[in-house]
């Protein structure tokens, strides 16, 4: 039978979470075991599984709350409420320190690179599902959220497109229909944001595919965020409809692809409301 987390053993984790987030948004090297192997001795006989999954959870709190979190740490929901107040708490009492480096990694921008990319390697598995019960906190202590603003980061967003665009373009050759690859357009570099989609591709047969794409420099867990717009699309254009969610742009770009509207594969949270008089 496992036994709850003391307050205790919940800051001296979150305090040693952050010290390693900050040191990956440095880009400083630091080593996960030995950040382990320091604070074991100061929990209550914990196994490294627990420690290692109570890692994952932070990673959830953070992601939840729109805020970069580690890439080795896996976002896993379903987490004590305590663990969340306590990264609250530690957020709140450190944001003059966190918030610059939150700011310069949803402003980064890393140039893609298609020629030195491995397409037979770029698409990778879909994520496991997620299951995403808690309600996110009434009070959060940073009010940007940089998840969203690195999604919004125009040129990186531009530059994950780009790497689709040569992707599919292969992707065709490669099954021999040279004349469709040619036909592969950049929507919303020729017409801008609101069609509601980026990239207008062919299937093998010929039939249109509607591509968004989602970047991100974290790994493929990261949440999306969409307009309205763009959800609407995607049940206008149901069966011609994919999502490319390009991940780890920063290290050794990926993606998954999703089929159908966003309410088939995704859990969709609400995030504004409109009042009308």
């Amino acid at each position: 039978m496992s036994i709850d987390w003391t307050v205790l053993e919940v800051e001296i984790i979150i305090a040693d979470y952050f010290k390693m987030l900050h040191q990956e948004l440095e880009k400083e090297k630091y080593n996960k075991t030995s950040h382990r192997g320091l604070i074991l001795p100061m929990l209550n006989n914990r196994s490294e599984g627990s420690v290692e999954f109570k890692h994952q959870n932070i990673s959830a709190v953070l992601a939840e709350m729109g805020v970069p979190f580690i890439k080795g740490y896996k976002p896993r929901f379903n987490y004590q409420q305590l663990l969340a107040d306590e990264v609250i708490k530690y957020i709140s009492n450190n944001k003059q320190v966190l918030e610059p480096s939150f700011e310069k990694f949803s402003n980064d921008i890393v140039i893609a690179q298609p020629k030195s990319l491995d397409f037979e390697r770029f698409l990778d598995d879909e994520p496991s599902n997620s299951v995403v019960n808690e309600i996110e906190p009434t009070f959060k202590p940073i009010k940007i959220n940089y998840l969203e603003k690195e999604q919004n980061n125009r040129r990186l967003g531009e530059e994950g497109e780009r790497l689709i665009i040569e992707y599919e373009k292969w992707r065709l050759i490669t099954a021999g229909k040279e004349s469709l690859a040619d036909k592969v357009e950049w929507v919303s570099k020729d017409l801008g944001d609101g069609t509601g989609f980026d990239i207008l591709s062919k299937n093998n047969n010929g039939t249109d595919r509607f591509i968004e794409v989602k970047t991100t420099k974290l790994t493929k867990e990261t949440p999306i965020y969409l307009t309205n717009n763009e959800v609407r699309f995607a049940e206008k254009k149901l069966s011609a409809f994919y999502l490319y969610r390009v991940f780890n742009f920063d290290s050794f770009p990926q993606f998954f692809m999703k089929h159908g509207n966003y309410q088939s594969f995704c859990q969709l949270k609400p995030q504004t409301f409109k009042g009308f008089f």
